[in-house]
């Protein structure tokens, strides 16, 4: 079914997720949806588009009457213009009787264009020409049949301002469908929605899932290109496999090599990036206070960057706070104010790791075994570079 009605019985949409990106949408959507104003909303395949679409309907004045949908991209440019505007009979093949379109059924409710960067350009003049006049001409059709009053709301995977660039999409349309646009962010960029999605999801498929810490961590590390709609996928996977509390062995091996290498990316960037830090500073060539404290200040280095740094001078001093400062180019007196930084921001390693130990004049740095350190998610970038933490 390329086109779906929702009854106006139909329990209203939730965005599920405890993250600052949802809690924006939800509150985005609370004000678009109070106006009749059309909304364009972005993001990636499986984010969720279609949910926001029905929950700013479900908000509004018109959450009573029909929501249309349609997925431009699963239908054929003939086909899409019968769909939209109906067809009358014997206007083509097929057509043995009259057919009303989605924009009349849609009448006094919500039509949502799903992945509208997939129209043609025929289709696209079309339905600039339907949203200045709202007439509808089926197809097969000399007059103008009726007249009707809809919502558009539109979604789309694509960069529609680029298509614009390049001639595949008219710039007119794009500014009569983008009066308010809503950003679906991925999955990727809000991790802290896994946990209550899975729960959501299990609890949706009426599936008692228990999945234990091991795994979840290897999820939230997962990249997830396929987004909400493939950890649903997952999720129901484990539901089905029934084996009690879910464990990395019963996570898809697809997920297990990405989420692996992710991890170990990161890992290889922690340490290259602590060994430039710490040959320049050894060096001299850079000061900690003027050079390496602003960069952490400044979320350029990470706490699992800065804590990297502090093992390999810990290990070079065998343990010894205190040999750490000249070695790193501080002064005695900078003692209090270093290990005062080390603590406010979860750095402190625990010196007796390096205890005993032969002092290290280079070489990878020691992973603290103290304070469990939070592997980056990035991919390999210079020292100077902007790193998020």
């Amino acid at each position: 079914m390329t086109a779906r009605n929702a009854p106006a019985s139909t329990p209203e949409p939730t965005l599920i997720g405890c993250s600052g990106a949802v809690e924006r949408l939800r509150a985005a959507a609370a004000r678009v949806a109070v106006g009749q104003a059309k909304v364009l909303i972005t993001g990636e395949s499986g984010v969720g588009k279609d949910l926001l679409a029905r929950l700013i309907h479900a908000r509004s004045s018109r959450a009573e009457r029909p929501f249309v949908a349609i997925n431009c991209a699963g239908v054929s440019e003939t086909l899409l213009e019968s769909e939209l505007f109906g067809h009358v009979k014997g206007s083509f093949t097929g057509a043995y009787r009259d057919k009303a379109g989605l924009f009349q059924l849609g009448d006094k409710g919500t039509v949502f264009l799903d992945e509208i960067g997939e129209m043609s350009l025929r289709m696209q003049a079309m339905l600039l020409r339907f949203l200045e006049n709202g007439e509808i001409k089926p197809v097969g059709s000399d007059v103008i049949s009726s007249k009707v009053d809809v919502r558009i709301i539109a979604a789309t995977n694509r960069n529609l301002p680029d298509m614009v660039a390049r001639g595949l999409f008219r710039e007119d349309l794009l500014y009569r469908i983008m009066v308010f646009q809503l950003e679906v962010p991925p999955l990727r960029e809000r991790r802290e929605d896994i946990r209550p999605l899975i729960a959501h999801l299990a609890a949706k498929h009426n599936a008692p899932l228990s999945i234990d810490e091991e795994a979840l961590a290897v999820m939230e590390r997962y990249h997830w290109p396929g987004n909400v709609r493939e950890l649903q996928n997952i999720v129901e996977q484990l539901a089905w496999l029934g084996t009690g509390t879910a464990s990395v062995k019963d996570l898809p091996p697809t997920l297990l090599a990405a989420a692996n290498g992710t991890m170990r990316l990161g890992r290889e960037r922690r340490r290259r990036i602590c060994d430039q830090l710490y040959e320049a500073l050894t060096s001299r060539s850079c000061s900690f206070w003027e050079h390496v404290y602003p960069m952490f200040i400044n979320r350029d280095l990470t706490r699992a960057d800065l804590t990297a740094l502090v093992a390999k001078a810990l290990a070079a001093t065998a343990g010894n706070y205190r040999a750490v400062l000249p070695l790193l180019g501080m002064d005695p007196g900078d003692y209090k104010r270093f290990l005062n930084l080390l603590s406010t921001h979860g750095c402190t390693v625990d010196f007796r790791e390096f205890r005993g130990k032969a002092p290290q004049a280079s070489g990878k740095a020691e992973t603290p075994n103290k304070r469990s350190v939070p592997v980056p998610l990035f991919p390999q970038t210079p020292v100077d570079a902007r790193v998020a933490s």
